[in-house]
C-alpha cells in the first residue's frame, strides 16, 4: 500500500489572483469553484494526470518563508527568457538565503510563496 500525491493546496488571501498567475506560469486552464477555491490542472479536468494546484481563501496574509515549495523548469526556451516572462507576469525575485552560485532563481508568486525556476530546460530532460 501506499498513499499517491494528487493535489498541492496552496493557502492565499486571494484563490483567483494567485490561480491566474498559476495557470499563466504553467499554460493550464484555471476552473472556479463557486464555493470560492479554484484550481489547475495540466488538462482542466479534475481527472488529469497528478498533481492538480488548488487555491484556497485563508484570511492570513503569508508571513514566513515556505517550508515547501514548488520548482519549474523552463520549456522551449532558456532560463533567462522564462525569468523575463515569469517577471513579466507578476513574480518577483526573492533572496531566501541562497548562494550566488546556485543553477536556480528564487521567486515569488504575487503572494510572495516563494517558487524556483530551474536552469536546466525541460525538453533538455528527455
Amino acid at each position: 500500500m501506499a498513499s499517491v500525491l494528487r493535489e498541492i493546496v496552496v493557502d492565499c488571501r486571494d484563490p483567483l489572483r494567485v490561480g491566474r498567475f498559476w495557470s499563466a506560469v504553467l499554460d493550464w486552464p484555471l476552473v472556479e469553484d463557486e464555493r470560492g477555491y479554484c484550481w489547475s490542472s495540466s488538462t482542466g479536468e479534475p481527472t488529469a494526470p497528478a498533481p492538480l494546484l488548488v487555491f484556497v481563501p485563508v484570511p492570513e496574509d503569508k508571513t514566513v518563508k515556505n517550508r515547501l515549495h514548488i520548482d519549474v523548469n523552463p520549456a522551449h526556451c532558456d532560463q533567462h527568457e522564462e525569468l523575463e516572462r515569469l517577471l513579466a507576469l507578476g513574480a518577483r525575485r526573492v533572496d531566501v538565503g541562497q548562494r550566488d552560485d546556485v543553477p536556480w532563481v528564487v521567486l515569488a508568486d504575487p503572494e510572495g510563496n516563494e517558487f524556483c525556476l530551474l536552469r536546466r530546460r525541460v525538453d533538455e530532460l528527455a
